[in-house]
């Protein structure tokens, strides 16, 4: 695509840092992560050189450090840098690796763990490699402590740290904030990190605010007197963009590649970029490879509906539903993503699950056989007057049942006996993170003297919200001929 090698721009788009530092330690952390066998890109040592800024006291100049860059750049380098020095360097007694979810943590423990083992030096000084599930974490000999933890509501409480590190930051809440944030309070001299990509929407509340920081001391001049910022990202065409506008940057073009992704000519080429975009579309391309998020404007217009609290509170740990259970389909009104639902008797109550939830739609029929093969449902449901009405004919074909399909005064007390059971306690599900986002950004419409759930605006996706609560409903709707009882585990 180019005559010559080409390599990412190793300078953030956005980028603010308080004025403060008169050293850092940055160069520290970049020599034992060497040492170690990690080799920092030119980008990544430019992160920890400014974040790990410290002013005349010997404190941070950043209290609070965030990396906003697409995924599979190396961010993760620079986390696995910081944590070690954290652990021999810098003498930081307790540092807390937090991350969205479980199966991450677990793999960022891992790649430390495999760093620390490949250098004796730093080997000799582990007292223990905890990997019990739930609970990995290292310990020296002298006493520091790196711990890994998934995010939840309670999570990092009763911990006091010196650093915190919050991977998958696009995902990260109120509640994840009000559980980790007071670990800092009784440290002298703590710092934050926070690293991952574009924003997703409402699950992103925590990195909307640090981006209008950031935002706002680089248009003022005025650095955050806290926050070191770094965001790889283009600056997409709006829509009243004209022909040959300059201002903006077009997706198609290999400079929005570059300016996006430091890590080309590293680790990333521009031809396996430029492929994800025919692979992805355009929008999904813009987000993940181009950095272009959707912030929410604050956090107090998120969860309108069912409080957060409230949902994450009946999580289950696995499910094994009574008894036959119900599929139910929906998509955007754009038909840019889909989910399948499904629901189950279970404890009492009643168990939902987002079985799949992919973009585009031409993946949905297929599944639906695969599911319906595996499980024999009672019925499959959707909703013949919202977007996912289109595939009914097609649906009841391929599977050979028909497809039940519920009046608008269904569709209402379907959404309100979802609700219902969630304020009664007589609902579970497994934290996933398309529904919590899902219900994040779900409102109510008005539907005759009922309600029904609302998007918030287009670029808010609740198709698994909705799926989840069709497949309630038809747990109790009438069916014709309802299919066999297949005995197994969900």
């Amino acid at each position: 695509m180019t005559d010559g090698p080409a390599y990412g721009n190793q300078r953030p788009r956005i980028f603010t840092v308080p004025g403060l530092a008169l050293s850092s330690a940055g160069q520290e952390a970049v020599d034992l992560a060497a040492r170690a066998g990690l080799k920092l890109d030119p980008w990544q040592q430019h992160i920890l050189d400014q974040g790990m800024g410290e002013r005349a006291d010997g404190n941070w100049a950043s209290a609070e450090v965030c990396v906003n860059v697409p995924r599979q750049n190396g961010k993760g380098g620079v986390i696995e840098a910081r944590e070690l020095w954290g652990l021999f360097i810098g003498g930081e007694r307790m540092i807390l690796h937090s991350a969205h979810e479980f199966k991450t943590a677990k793999a960022a423990y891992k790649r430390i763990e495999n760093l620390i083992r490949g250098c004796p030096d730093l080997h000799k000084r582990v007292k223990i490699y905890r990997k019990t599930v739930g609970d990995e974490s290292i310990e020296l000999h002298s006493g520091q402590e790196l711990r890994f933890i998934a995010r939840s509501g309670g999570s990092g409480r009763g911990f006091t740290a010196d650093c915190i590190i919050l991977d998958e930051d696009m995902i990260l809440g109120e509640d994840a904030m009000a559980a980790l944030a007071p670990t800092l309070a009784a440290v002298a001299n703590p710092q934050t990190w926070y690293l991952g990509s574009a924003g997703i929407g409402h699950q992103s509340v925590q990195l909307g605010r640090l981006r209008r920081r950031a935002l706002a001391a680089q248009e003022t001049g005025i650095p955050d007197p806290a926050l070191a910022y770094f965001e790889w990202s283009i600056n997409e065409h709006r829509d009243e963009c004209t022909t040959g506008c300059t201002e903006h940057d077009d997706l198609a073009a290999v400079g929005s590649i570059l300016r996006a992704n430091p890590a080309v000519g590293y680790r990333l080429t521009l031809e396996k970029c430029a492929n994800e975009r025919l692979m992805l579309g355009d929008a999904l391309y813009a987000q993940e490879r181009l950095g272009v998020g959707e912030y929410p404007a604050d956090g107090t217009d998120t969860w309108q509906v069912i409080g957060e609290d409230a949902w994450r509170a009946l999580a289950a740990a696995e499910s094994k539903p009574d008894g036959q259970v119900v599929f139910a389909i929906d998509m955007t009104p754009e038909r840019s993503h889909a989910a399948i639902a499904v629901a189950g008797r279970w404890r009492g109550g009643t168990h939902v699950e987002v079985v799949e939830h992919r973009p585009g739609t031409g993946w949905i029929l297929d599944r639906a056989e695969e599911l319906h093969k595996k499980w024999k449902p009672r019925c499959w449901v959707v909703d013949a007057g919202g977007p996912a009405g289109s595939l009914i004919e097609d649906l009841a074909d391929r599977l050979g049942v028909e497809i039940v399909s519920p009046k608008a005064r269904e569709v209402a007390a379907a959404c309100g006996q979802f609700y219902d059971a969630v304020t009664e306690q007589a609902l579970s599900h497994l934290d996933q993170a398309p529904m919590a986002t899902a219900l994040a950004g779900a409102q109510k419409r008005p539907l005759g003297d009922a309600w029904a759930w609302a998007r918030r605006g287009v670029n808010v996706d609740i198709s698994p919200l909705v799926a989840s609560t069709l497949a309630k409903w038809g747990l109790g709707a009438q069916v014709e001929k309802p299919a066999d009882i297949l005995d197994n585990v969900w």
